[in-house]
C-alpha cells in the first residue's frame, strides 16, 4: 500500500509546481496548491500531511495575496496614480500575464508587468490627458507588479517546500492496518517494552 501513497505524493507535487507556475501570471495558483494539499490530506486520512499543515499553507497563501496586492497598490499610488489607474494595473497585469511575451518561462511574468504598466497608463490618461504623468504611473505600476510577483513567488516557494516536506510519505505514516509485515514490532523493541 506504500506505493499508493507515493502515487498520491507525485500527483501532489505536479499540482504544487503547476500552482506555483500559474501564480506568476496572476492566476490563483497558490490556492490551487492549498486545494491540492487539502485533498491530499483528505485522501491520506491526515496520516501524512495533517490539517494543521494545510492551515499553515492556507495562511501563507493569504499573506502572499495581501503582500502582492499591497505591492501593486503602493507602486501605482507612489507614482501619483488614481484608483482608476490601480484598476487598470490589476486588469492589465492579468491580461498581460495570460497573453504573455513570447519568451520561454519568463514570458508570462514580463507580460504581467507590461500589462500592468499599459493598463495603468491608459486608465490614468482617461482621467487626465498628461502623457508624462501617465508614464510615471505606468512605471510605478510596473515596479509594483514586479515586486508583487516576486513576493508572491517567494511565498509560493516557501509553500512548495513546506508541502513537500510535510507531505512526503514515510513508512510510519501509514495507518497500522496498511503497514507492511516487516514493520511489525520485534521482540525486545521499544513498542513491546512499553506494554509490559
Amino acid at each position: 500500500m506504500v506505493w499508493i501513497y507515493l502515487l498520491y505524493y507525485v500527483l501532489l507535487v505536479v499540482l504544487l509546481v503547476a500552482g506555483l507556475a500559474i501564480s506568476s501570471i496572476g492566476l490563483p495558483g497558490l490556492w490551487l496548491m492549498v486545494a491540492a494539499s487539502a485533498f491530499y490530506c483528505l485522501i491520506t486520512g491526515g496520516t501524512v500531511l495533517s490539517w494543521p499543515g494545510v492551515a499553515m499553507l492556507t495562511l501563507l497563501a493569504f499573506l502572499a495575496e495581501l503582500a502582492e496586492f499591497a505591492a501593486g497598490a503602493v507602486g501605482s499610488k507612489a507614482a501619483g496614480g488614481s484608483k482608476r489607474a490601480l484598476a487598470g494595473a490589476v486588469v492589465g497585469g492579468l491580461a498581460g500575464g495570460l497573453i504573455g511575451v513570447p519568451i520561454p518561462v519568463v514570458g508570462p511574468i514580463l507580460g504581467a508587468i507590461l500589462g500592468a504598466a499599459i493598463g495603468a497608463a491608459l486608465l490614468e490618461l482617461t482621467r487626465k490627458p498628461n502623457l508624462a504623468a501617465a508614464g510615471g504611473v505606468a512605471w510605478g505600476a510596473a515596479k509594483g507588479r514586479f515586486w508583487g510577483v516576486a513576493i508572491k513567488l517567494g511565498f509560493g516557494s516557501a509553500m512548495l517546500l513546506l508541502a513537500l516536506v510535510l507531505a512526503f510519505p514515510r513508512r510510519g505514516d501509514l495507518p497500522p492496518k496498511e503497514r507492511p509485515a516487516n514493520d511489525l514490532p520485534t521482540i525486545g523493541s521499544d513498542e513491546n517494552r512499553s506494554k509490559t
